[in-house]
């Protein structure tokens, strides 16, 4: 269990970070730069939770925050390390589970959407877009230090099943907002 009385330690002060394998490496480096995009695709969940006030979908982002958590914890661990927590395909097969149970009943797609509608909606379509970032922030780590295949399965199964939960509330309060190409050209 974490457990932190101080909040800061001043020793990131000169511009790097601890890792959970006791390293430190740059602040802005590639590993930096993951944890961070994470971080804020996190705190977008939690907006979109707001948002939602409540309901089945904000109850699975609430177990995702947890993931991403994980996912963090992951990423800030370099390497081989006996006992680390690393995403497991049970947490990447809970995301495909939860995306068809929601778009079971969906209509198909016709157009694409913009990332618009209620709060809620807007919400989940800003976390879908910044969870993007944080695969793309992966994916780029991933390509100099390999990182746990799960992790970038999870991050890509994400962006989708926020998408999804988008359209499920939309579905709820008036339907999809559709793109209609080349309407306001003039």
């Amino acid at each position: 269990m974490v457990k932190l009385n101080k909040i800061y330690t001043k020793t990131g002060d000169g511009g790097m970070a601890g890792l959970v394998d006791g390293s430190r490496v740059s602040k802005s480096s590639l590993r930096m730069a993951a944890i961070g995009e994470v971080d804020e695709a996190n705190a977008a969940i939690g907006v979109a939770i707001a948002a939602l006030a409540g309901g089945e979908v904000a109850g699975k982002l609430l177990r995702i925050q947890n993931d991403l958590f994980d996912l963090g914890a992951d990423v800030a661990t370099p390497g081989e390390v006996e006992g680390a927590l690393r995403i497991v395909p049970a947490q990447v097969e809970r995301l495909e589970q939860e995306i068809d149970a929601m778009n079971a009943d969906l209509a198909a797609l016709t157009s694409f959407i913009l990332p618009s509608g209620s709060g809620g909606v807007s919400a989940l379509h800003l976390a879908r877009a910044i969870v993007r970032r944080a695969e793309r922030a992966a994916v780029a780590l991933d390509q100099a230090e390999p990182l746990n295949p799960h992790l970038l399965a999870y991050l890509n199964r994400l962006s989708d099943h926020l998408f999804v939960a988008a359209r499920l509330v939309a579905s709820g309060e008036g339907g999809d907002v559709l793109w209609q190409p080349g309407t306001t050209r003039t």
